[in-house]
């Protein structure tokens, strides 16, 4: 795996002898395990709440409806405030503990808190699966919430600071590639556990979870912590070290240097969330904070957490929705994959700007299909427009698996000065976690009062953040992230407003889009 060198390019014009390492590539894998958790924890819950003996011992109301066809409309079946806060209470608990891992993050270094993150990951499984009312259920769930706020907080971070810039992107989509798999995972594992008799699958998905949660803590206590964490902490030498291991050279003195200086710098700031507020950090933080309310609004996360319900309610039969589920499941794999391919070629922009005109015109056709075809009481879809809608429905969830998914994270993990890099991205995960939480806990409800309009809703979140990124998202590709002051936000025709030095410069340009593209 060690393969040739890369050439990163400093502040100073010279360039950073870079490898891609062995112990690069381990490190981001074990890493990114976190991702696999989230994932795991994600497509889980959809399908355990699809099984009937689940629904039947923590949701009995919920079972009595999906047993009495005719009774209620086929939109509000599943509409229960107790179901809805079975999945969204584990991200009301990442949004509560992401900021107490901003603080391990800064303190303790990026390991110390991926290792936490993965001992709430144990502890939350091991209550789910032994669960025996819903409030041992929900204890379980807030447990895994406290693992994903720490995981998220760190992971991101630690895949930007230790990949070599031009390889950056494609390493840090690991994340959001093992996320998409962990969802894969929990999908595949639902339609296998749905199919034991003895109604005790349910315990088997959830249990299963303890495969990543161990993966991560595992990892956790064999990478190594990053040079710009442990410069930022005052091991100097420790970090030079770790720089020389990674970088596979011995001439890192420049990029040494360079990150000395960047932290010297951070530990002149105090307080990094009310810096975080200073004119010259807004930028950063505008875009983060967007593109984390952009990405729940997209409806992904809609889609994925109840998609095996999603289905049931189109009239799928029990097996066809987990299926159908499964398959969108690979799909957002794969497109994930092809993500890690074009992000470090195409750039951040092309790749949103494409994704939302083909979720767009997905959600809208959608829409259409289904308020013509599916009624408060209708049985089923027909065979054709029921595969025409998981096509459609595939086609939404691929553009969102090599864009906002994987770059929602992305941007904000590489884009914060290092003084505010774990405030802003406690910010990012925070913000995350308020609008998933918010998405999980209505869309239920929202499906049933909305209905077919669910779709179009979304769709117009759509355009609304497309024009967003064409107007005030700058590209960020292959530029090193000590960097992106000089090369991208005093650049832009927004932003550059908000630099120190803008008034000084005297330079004040109006919009040109082309020069963002």
């Amino acid at each position: 795996m060690a393969g040739g060198g890369l050439a990163v390019s400093s502040s100073a014009g010279a360039e950073f002898e870079a490898k891609i390492t062995p112990i690069v590539i381990i490190s981001c894998i074990m890493a990114a395990t976190g991702g696999l958790m989230f994932g795991y924890d994600v497509g889980v819950s959809g399908g355990v709440t699809a099984m009937e003996p689940f629904l039947k011992k923590f949701f009995p109301v919920v079972y009595r409806r999906t047993k009495e066809p005719g009774q209620e409309s086929n939109y509000c079946k599943y509409d229960n405030q107790g179901l809805q806060l079975f999945t969204s209470s584990l991200y009301l608990a990442g949004l509560t503990s992401t900021f107490f891992a901003s603080y391990t993050t800064r303190k303790l270094g990026r390991r110390i808190t991926m290792l936490i993150a993965g001992v709430f990951f144990i502890c939350g499984v091991i209550l789910n699966a032994a669960a025996q009312d819903l409030a041992m259920l929900i204890i379980g769930r807030i447990l895994l919430g406290c693992g994903v706020g720490f995981a998220n907080q760190a992971v991101p971070v630690f895949l930007s600071e230790i990949a070599p810039t031009r390889i950056r992107g494609g390493l840090n989509i690991l994340f959001q590639l093992n996320i998409t798999i962990g969802i894969l995972f929990a999908q595949l594992v639902n339609y296998g556990t749905a199919k034991i008799k003895g109604g005790w699958g349910w315990r088997l998905s959830l249990g299963l979870a303890g495969v990543p949660a161990v993966l991560l803590t595992i990892g956790a206590l064999l990478v190594v912590d990053t040079p710009n964490s442990l410069i930022e902490r005052g091991h100097l030498e420790q970090g030079k070290a770790v720089l020389k291991r990674i970088r596979g050279t011995e001439n890192v003195e420049p990029e040494f240097l360079e990150l000395v200086e960047a932290s010297r710098v951070a530990k002149e700031v105090k307080h990094p969330f009310r810096n975080l507020l200073m004119r010259r950090n807004r930028p950063q933080l505008i875009i983060a904070v967007a593109l984390q309310i952009f990405q729940q609004c997209t409806g992904i996360n809609a889609i994925m957490f109840y998609a095996p319900v999603l289905f049931s309610t189109l009239g799928f039969g029990s097996d066809a929705a987990l299926y159908s589920a499964v398959i969108t499941g690979a799909v957002n794999v794969l497109s994930t994959i092809v993500s890690i391919y074009f992000v470090d070629k195409l750039g951040r922009r092309m790749l949103l700007l494409e994704a939302g005109v083909q979720m767009f015109i997905s959600q809208t056709i959608i829409a259409i299909i289904l308020g013509l075809k599916v009624k408060d009481q209708s049985e089923s879809l027909s065979n054709g427009y029921a595969i025409f809608v998981v096509v459609l429905i595939c086609g939404f969830v691929s553009s969102f698996a090599w864009s906002w998914g994987p770059l929602g994270w992305l941007i904000p993990s590489e884009t914060f000065r290092l003084e505010t890099r774990s405030a802003g991205q406690s910010v990012t995960v925070c913000v995350n976690l308020l609008f998933t939480f918010v998405i999980a806990q209505a869309f239920l409800s929202m499906l049933c009062h909305f209905k077919w309009g669910i779709f179009l809703f979304f769709s117009g979140w759509v355009l609304v953040m497309s024009f967003f990124v064409f107007f005030l998202v700058p590209e960020t590709k292959n530029i090193p992230i000590e960097e992106m002051t000089e090369r991208v936000w005093k650049k832009h025709w927004l932003w550059k407003r908000y630099m120190d030095d803008y008034y000084v410069d005297g330079k004040n340009g109006g919009f040109d889009p082309h020069s963002q593209l």
